[in-house]
């Protein structure tokens, strides 16, 4: 019989809180239950497995990002579009730096087109449609993107730029600013000589 108060939801919850506090590779089953101080037994009710249950943190996590970035967006253009998205993902990894290691979880096919990560890619192409990108150049865009975003907060969070002047937000501004300059200028291809 399933424990009273505990389900699904309230497990993602609670393991996306403790990956904010341990990190999210230390989230697993066992923990969640000393954390509920219960059984490990007393959650395969509620979740079938560790790979499970941070799956399932993971779509919390994308679910939460994009919510932000829909808000942070409504109304914007241009660069202060891209701004308003790079912050949004660079502030939700400084709050919750375990759920933003969680949003980076390879998920199946199948579970990937189901969540919110395709809200993501559609608000990113709706911000590039701003600077006229069509394909196959907006698909190269919202790689580099989201290269930057997630490799300067990936770095940042790991103290890489702690030790060196200016601060990191001085670089994360000019960081916006070169991303606008080369979305507003963005190369031509060059033509195959073979024709």
């Amino acid at each position: 019989m399933a424990r009273v108060g505990l389900t699904p939801e309230r497990l993602t919850e609670a393991g996306a809180e403790l990956a904010d506090e341990v990190g999210f590779d230390e989230v697993t089953v066992s923990a969640l239950a000393r954390r509920f101080d219960v059984k490990v037994a007393s959650l395969y009710s509620h979740v079938k497995n560790s790979q499970d249950l941070r799956t399932r943190i993971a779509l919390l996590a994308l679910a939460e990002l994009a919510d932000r970035a829909a808000d942070a967006l409504a109304g914007r253009a241009g660069k202060d579009a891209l701004a308003a998205l790079a912050n949004v993902y660079r502030d939700y990894a400084r709050e919750h730096p375990g759920r933003w290691a969680a949003a980076q979880l390879r998920l199946d096919p199948q579970t990937a087109a189901a969540s919110a990560g395709v809200r993501h890619s559609q608000m990113t192409r709706a911000l590039l449609r701003g600077y006229d990108l069509t394909e196959p150049d907006q698909t190269h865009a919202v790689r580099l993107l989201g290269s930057v975003f997630h490799g300067y907060v990936s770095l940042e969070l790991g103290g890489g730029f702690s030790h060196s002047a200016p601060g990191t937000d001085v670089t994360w501004a000019r960081i916006i600013d070169a991303l606008d300059t080369l979305l507003r200028n963005w190369p031509v291809p060059p033509t195959d000589p073979r024709g």
